[in-house]
């Protein structure tokens, strides 16, 4: 994938994160990871680059780059359709060495969290089901694989993309630049770079109360539903929670009990809590930081988030 690494360079070296509205080079912030923040950088509208400042060298944020690229690998062998994508290491002195993911941007329109409000119910219901169906692709390579390798992904709504294209419609999965897979049973990913995102003083409580939950959920099949299903509470469409279910449960294996809407909405409040909690304790950081530290922060937070 071709990216203008100039102009990139450019970005970042004149980036203020507490201001990005003053940067030299012209951005659109687009969205926001727990880990990173997502652009369409002026002069390059093709594409979306997701900004990673989680590394202290240069030769962690190659080996991060290692991994990104070797679980698109994986994800594209157990049969998911991902977008073209590249990583680019960027340091500017005095920094920390950033990562940045750069990944065909995809037409906003067509992202699900977006078309579960304009397509028609029976459309939406078939979209779902189709989510669904992309996710069983990775609990069957697991089965398949595991132990030697497993798979884990985030299957919410908002990581997916349903194109019409020549040989017809195609979902697209998004949300690849946090590399969850396993090797012998053993993480890849170095859950401390994770907590490079929660406050220092903090990241022992981070780490005891929500970091082992939210790193193997990803691997749980009836976590990763329920995951869906909630996500529906954040994206106010509660009433598609029925459908999410029923697509999730007519795909359970024998036996299996199936989710239900009490389960999902207890899921939900406490996840909720979960990320509410991690949000605000960044933001009292970022103030502690630029206020009374007068130092660079170097995390892009979102405002409210609705939930």
């Amino acid at each position: 994938m071709n990216v203008d690494v100039d102009l990139l360079e450019r970005f970042e070296s004149g980036l203020d994160p507490a201001r990005i509205e003053t940067s030299p080079v012209p951005a659109r912030l687009l969205g926001y990871g727990e880990i990173s923040a997502i652009f369409e950088i002026a002069g390059d509208p093709e594409t979306a680059y997701k900004r990673m400042p989680l590394f202290a060298h240069r030769r962690s944020a190659e080996e991060y780059a290692g991994m990104y690229h070797e679980y698109c690998g994986l994800l594209a062998r157990a049969g998911l359709t991902l977008p073209e994508s590249s990583t680019h290491i960027v340091e500017v002195p005095g920094h920390p060495v950033v990562l940045y993911i750069a990944q065909r941007r995809m037409p906003p329109e067509r992202v699900a969290h977006r078309l579960i409000h304009t397509l028609g119910r029976e459309q939406v219901e078939d979209l779902l089901g189709r989510i669904v169906g992309e996710i069983e692709k990775v609990w069957a390579f697991n089965r398949a694989w595991g132990p030697r390798l497993e798979l884990a992904l985030d299957g919410q709504v908002s990581n997916w993309v349903h194109v019409e294209e020549d040989g017809g419609p195609r979902l697209y999965y998004l949300d690849t630049s946090t590399p969850l897979y396993r090797k012998e049973g053993v993480e890849r990913l170095d859950p401390g770079l994770l907590l490079q995102a929660a406050p220092g003083a903090l990241r022992w409580i981070v780490e005891w109360l929500f970091l082992d939950d939210v790193m193997n959920r990803y691997y749980d099949p009836r976590k990763v539903y329920t995951d869906l299903a909630a996500n529906l509470y954040k994206e106010q469409r509660p009433d598609l929670i029925p459908a999410a279910l029923e697509a999730v449960n007519r795909r359970r294996q024998e036996g299996a009990c199936g989710l239900t809407e009490k389960e999902v909405k207890h899921y939900y409040s406490q996840d909720r809590i979960i990320w509410s909690v991690f949000l605000a304790l960044r933001k009292l950081d970022r103030w502690v930081s630029t206020r009374l530290a007068r130092r660079r922060y170097e995390f892009i937070l979102p405002g409210e988030i609705r939930r």
